[in-house]
C-alpha cells in the first residue's frame, strides 16, 4: 500500500497542469509545513529563526518544468537574488539548486553559463552552492557539469544518491576533485535495473559511501532523517576520530524539528534544507511520496480551510 501511495504522489509531482493550479492558489493544504514561503523575504525570516536556534541552512528557490531560455534566466536571477539576500542580511545559509531549473534540458551549455553567473555571485558573497541530484536520466550530465565547474570554483558541491547502483563508482571518480558531497538515500522512482530494490541494500550502501567519503578526508553532509543512519555516523566519527568540522547532518525543513535541535545541543553541525518560491507543488508531492504519513498533515490543513 505504501509503495502504491509513493508511486501515486511521484506521478502527481510530474503533473504540469496541477503545478499551474498550485501556483495560482498559493501555499495551502499543509505545504507551509515544508516550504518557507513564496518570496525571498519570507524565506529570510525563516532562516533567521533557524539560525537563532543554532541551525545552519541551505536555501532552494523551487522551480519545475523549465521550457525556455527566458525561464532559465529568470531562475538564475532568483538564485542570485537569494545569494545577495544572504550576504545583505548576514544570515547563515548556503544555496541549493537543480540544473534543470537553469536550463539543463535545453542544453548543457545554457546550464553551465547560468551556473557560472550564480557561482561568481556566490563567491563574492561567501556563499557555498550545492547542485542537487535529480533523476537517473540526468545523473551523468549533472556529474559531468559538476566536475567541469569544480576545476574553476571552490564554492561548489553536489549530491550522491545511495539507492543507485552506480554510486560507488561515481564516488571513486569524484575523489580526485576532493568534493564536498551531500549523501542521500534518493527519492525518485527509477527503473529497477539502476537501483537497489530493497531498503536494506540501500541502507547498507548509504553506510558504505558515508564511510568512503569520510575516510577519504572530504567534507560530508549526511542528509537523513533515519535514526539508524544518524547513529551509524556518530559511531563512525568516534571510531576514526573524525573532527566535527569535517561533516554535518542535514534534514528537510518541517521534518523532525526536535531531532534537528537535539543534534545541535549535542554539538553537531545541523543544516536545514529550506525551499521557497511559487513553484512548490512538485517538491511538496515528493515529500508526501517519501513519507505518506505526511498526508495526515495535509488533511489537517484542509480541515482548517
Amino acid at each position: 500500500m505504501e509503495q502504491a501511495m509513493r508511486g501515486f504522489f511521484l506521478y502527481l509531482s510530474r503533473n504540469k497542469a496541477l503545478t499551474k493550479v498550485a501556483k495560482k492558489y498559493g501555499l495551502q493544504f499543509g505545504a507551509k509545513r515544508f516550504v518557507a514561503g513564496d518570496t525571498i523575504n519570507l524565506a529570510v525570516d525563516v532562516i533567521r529563526g533557524l539560525n537563532n536556534k543554532g541551525l545552519d541552512v541551505t536555501i532552494d528557490y523551487l522551480g519545475e518544468f523549465i521550457e525556455s531560455e527566458e525561464e532559465a534566466m529568470e531562475m538564475t536571477n532568483q538564485c542570485i537574488e537569494a545569494i545577495q539576500a544572504i550576504g545583505r542580511e548576514s544570515i547563515e545559509s548556503q544555496l541549493s539548486l537543480k540544473l534543470t531549473s537553469l536550463g539543463l534540458d535545453l542544453s548543457s551549455d545554457i546550464a553551465i553559463q547560468n551556473m557560472k553567473r550564480i557561482l561568481d555571485e556566490a563567491e563574492a558573497n561567501g556563499v557555498f552552492v550545492t547542485i542537487d541530484m535529480e533523476d537517473y536520466s540526468r545523473c551523468e550530465k549533472t556529474l559531468r557539469i559538476f566536475k567541469e565547474l569544480k576545476t574553476k570554483y571552490d564554492n561548489i558541491g553536489t549530491v550522491i544518491q545511495a539507492y543507485l547502483r552506480r554510486t560507488e563508482n561515481d564516488m571513486k571518480e569524484l575523489d580526485a576533485y576532493e568534493p564536498n558531497l551531500r549523501l542521500v538515500k534518493g527519492a525518485y522512482k527509477e527503473p529497477k535495473e539502476v537501483v537497489f530494490p530493497k531498503k536494506q541494500d540501500v541502507d547498507e550502501n548509504f553506510k558504505k559511501i558515508i564511510e568512503m567519503h569520510m575516510l577519504n578526508g572530504h567534507y560530508t553532509a549526511v542528509a537523513t532523517h533515519d535514526d539508524k543512519i544518524i547513529e551509524y555516523t556518530k559511531n563512525l566519527v568516534l571510531k576514526h576520530n573524525i573532527p566535527k568540522e569535517q561533516f554535518e547532518f542535514q534534514m528537510l525543513y518541517g521534518i523532525r524539528t526536535e531531532k534537528q535541535e537535539e543534534l545541535v545541543k549535542d554539538g553537531y553541525r545541523m543544516r536545514v534544507y529550506v525551499p521557497y518560491g511559487t513553484d512548490w507543488y512538485g517538491y511538496f508531492m515528493r515529500r508526501l511520496a517519501e513519507r505518506p504519513a505526511n498526508v495526515a498533515f495535509v488533511l489537517k490543513g484542509m480541515s482548517k480551510k
